[in-house]
């Protein structure tokens, strides 16, 4: 059976952050960072909920990459208020973080009703305002480990580009290039379906017409709303469809070396590519021809597919290669075996068209090397 499926109320446009005034809650958990804080963002969703009487707490603990720590930290804060709204505001690791926040104390507590969840994202990346996946990073273990449960998708999303004006050019390249892994991920996906397709297609047009812009000037307000409705189109489709190896390793090397997940993403995106054109080319061709590339055959599609998402990352500064972020290759290559059995145990390796072998990934490792 195929199915499509996406809860939350999408809100967009200069006036959508108004809509907290009129939700029915009766006490919030604001969780965010200390940087949102610092920069007035918080003050700003606060005043809306100053102006409907809802009181308000605010954790800022979150890191990037938030730890099942910080978490838990949250969660019991959260128990205590007896909070029925949590809202997210940030990037991917606050959205993550208050997924899980309140999922586990949810789970925890005697209220048989859910808080509802709020998400606010302020980079243009992880599609985690509609998604039902959480990633948080076990720091003992040196693993990340997602979280699914449609519990997990937030009640609703609001999308303010001008939340995201702040980031500066890295930022915008790396989590640009996310959005990008996403919806490539999606629309090859071994779940893809007719709807998953159109929302995962349009994103990926819009990454390549727009990325470039919000990257050479952030106050490109059109390339900035684009790229954020790209990005929550994107984490509708694979939200749907599921994802592939690419994350499956990202979050490897998130794990194990730190790497921030975009910059993982954009590096081994490419190659992932070229590990899967047996199975899915035909894709990688109808990617290309949508775009404009030569892709009269699906060798020249994918080749060519291949090409502009490394010369993108050229442009902007993002390697193409594992090596070239700042890995010991000695330890890389110690942890080689590790990171193979991760990533055949990641939740978002089984999406992945070609279905990988332990040695078939350490082949991927040693060509993305």
């Amino acid at each position: 059976m195929t199915h499509f499926y996406g809860k939350t109320k999408i809100c967009y446009g200069e006036d959508a952050l108004a809509n907290i005034e009129d939700l029915p809650a009766k006490q919030a958990f604001i969780v965010t960072d200390p940087f949102m804080v610092k920069i007035g963002f918080a003050d700003r969703v606060k005043s809306h909920l100053d102006r409907a009487g809802i009181p308000h707490r605010t954790f800022d603990a979150v890191e990037p990459d938030p730890s099942l720590e910080t978490v838990m930290k949250g969660a019991k804060l959260f128990m205590q208020d007896h909070a029925d709204l949590i809202i997210a505001l940030g990037g991917g690791s606050p959205i993550d973080a208050a997924k899980a926040i309140g999922h586990f104390g949810h789970k925890a507590s005697e209220n048989p009703v859910k808080p509802m969840l709020v998400a606010i994202p302020t980079t243009s990346g992880t599609g985690s305002e509609v998604t039902a996946i959480s990633v948080v990073t076990d720091k003992v273990n040196e693993v990340k480990i997602p979280l699914n449960d449609d519990d997990l998708i937030p009640d609703m999303a609001i999308l303010d580009a001008r939340f995201t004006r702040s980031l500066p050019p890295h930022v915008t390249a790396a989590t640009g290039m996310d959005v990008l892994t996403h919806a490539i991920e999606a629309y090859t996906s071994r779940q893809a379906n007719a709807f998953t397709s159109i929302y995962a297609l349009h994103a990926i047009k819009c990454v390549f017409e727009f990325l470039p812009r919000a990257y050479a000037n952030g106050d490109d307000m059109e390339a900035r709303t684009q790229m954020l409705l790209a990005s929550c189109m994107a984490g509708m489709a694979f939200n749907n469809s599921g994802l592939g190896i690419t994350h499956g390793v990202a979050h490897s090397l998130g794990g194990i070396f730190h790497v921030p997940h975009g910059l993982a993403n954009a590096s081994m995106l490419s190659h992932a590519i070229r590990f899967n054109i047996f199975d899915a080319g035909i894709r990688y061709q109808e990617i290309a021809q949508a775009l404009g590339l030569a892709a009269t055959k699906v060798e020249e599609g994918t080749e060519s597919l291949i090409q502009a998402i490394r010369d993108m990352n050229d442009s902007m500064g993002i390697p193409n290669r594992i090596r070239d972020l700042k890995i010991d290759e000695s330890v890389f290559r110690e942890q080689m075996d590790t990171m193979a059995s991760n990533v055949l145990e990641d939740i978002c390796t089984g999406g992945n068209p070609r279905q990988p072998s332990h040695g078939d990934v350490k082949l991927l490792l040693e060509e993305a090397w």
